[in-house]
């Protein structure tokens, strides 16, 4: 990415095909020959450097590459060759921060967007790392068979993301993700460019329940421990047809004008109340709010002997709903489990544990329903 100043001072950058894979600091300090013992009688005044700002700036807009600026840099450096070796490369690998700016444009995958909202912004996702998500993943036993239900509040979509990933592609698995609100969180599910047929697999459906005519996952809650009300089981369900938004619409208070015509978030929950009229193969939660009640709610729509995982960043709420579970619930084989990981810098004779990490990524819940 080379920068040059646009109109009206300011800064624009063009970028252009880089094959050379090089690092910038390898191609320099092979041509250094002279390095000092110590940086004992290096003394930081600001003079070491014979460049005025003027003179660095006419550079940047002449020269083709940055490989001959930091070339420059370190020539008319009057300190550098005093530098030991080790100092020395951290000045190039300053340099080449500053001068040496790359974009790399890579596929999309579920890695490399958790890696990066959990840099960017980690509560944003509830400090799911991505050791803690594999593990999540692994204990709740999603593959391409079966029918899974997600309740998921706070992740950006990254949760629904992973599990429609594990699922896979021209499978029969559906996932069930319901929500808080009228809208839910698709950030990292988008951007995954998945195709169309495994997008419509993520059923995404409300839990709260409203004055609409359409079925609502919400109502299914209103049951004994033995499923769903007989009355509402046996209650025929209308066609759905789509329609334009112009017809009708979801107010800001959740209801739904009269019209015998239906939209596609009505159509969306009518197909997550016939899933779980069948039950589940497996349950995950993950919200911002105390998952007790939302457990207590969903745990009918799970089929016997399947997995449940239930994230949180506290491991109090897990223990209160861990002693609950053990006595009220029927659910077996309960164990609350934790992941610490430690991150290092791996450099020649430079190998030592990260300075600034995050050592912990929430709590998980995991079980087995039993009848």
């Amino acid at each position: 990415m080379i920068s040059k100043n646009g109109a009206k001072g300011k800064r624009m950058s063009t970028l252009e095909p880089y094959t050379d894979k090089r690092d910038l600091t390898d191609s320099i300090i092979g041509n250094i020959k002279e390095s000092g013992i110590d940086n004992r009688n290096i003394t930081d005044d600001g003079l070491s450097q014979s460049l005025t700002p003027d003179d660095i700036q006419k550079l940047r807009e002449e020269c083709s590459s940055s490989t001959e600026i930091v070339t420059q840099l370190v020539e008319n450096s009057k300190s550098f060759s005093s530098k030991t070796e080790y100092s020395q490369e951290k000045y190039l690998k300053k340099k080449e921060k500053k001068y040496f700016e790359f974009v790399q444009i890579k596929r999309p995958n579920i890695r490399l967007i958790a890696e990066i909202m959990f840099r960017q912004c980690a509560d944003k996702i509830c400090y799911l790392r991505m050791d803690q998500l594999s593990q999540l993943v692994s204990y709740s036993g999603v593959c391409g068979v079966g029918n899974y239900l997600l309740y998921e509040s706070g992740t950006n979509g990254l949760l629904p993301a992973t599990l429609i990933n594990s699922i896979g592609s021209n499978t029969e698995a559906r996932l069930v993700h319901m929500h808080p609100g009228n809208v839910p969180q698709k950030q990292a599910l988008l951007a995954l460019n998945l195709k169309q047929e495994q997008l419509d697999r993520c059923i995404s459906a409300d839990g709260v329940d409203d004055d609409a005519e359409a079925a609502h996952p919400a109502k299914l809650m209103k049951l004994d421990g033995n499923g769903v009300d007989d009355k509402e089981a046996t209650q025929p369900q209308p066609q759905p047809e789509l329609v334009d938004g112009n017809d009708t619409s979801r107010s800001d208070s959740g209801k739904v004008g009269k019209t015998t015509n239906k939209e596609q978030w009505m159509i969306d929950n009518e197909r997550a109340c016939a899933i779980l009229r069948n039950q589940v193969d497996g349950l995950i939660i993950c919200a911002k709010e105390h998952p007790a009640t939302i457990a207590k709610s969903l745990l009918p729509f799970v089929k016997p002997s399947r997995p449940i995982v239930i994230y949180n960043t506290s491991r109090e709420v897990l223990a209160d709903l861990y002693m609950e579970m053990k006595s009220t619930y029927s659910v077996t084989n309960l164990k609350i489990t934790s992941n610490w990981m430690r991150s290092y810098q791996i450099l020649p004779n430079r190998t030592h544990p990260e300075i600034n990490m995050d050592g912990n990524s929430g709590f998980l819940l995991c079980g087995y329903t039993v009848r």
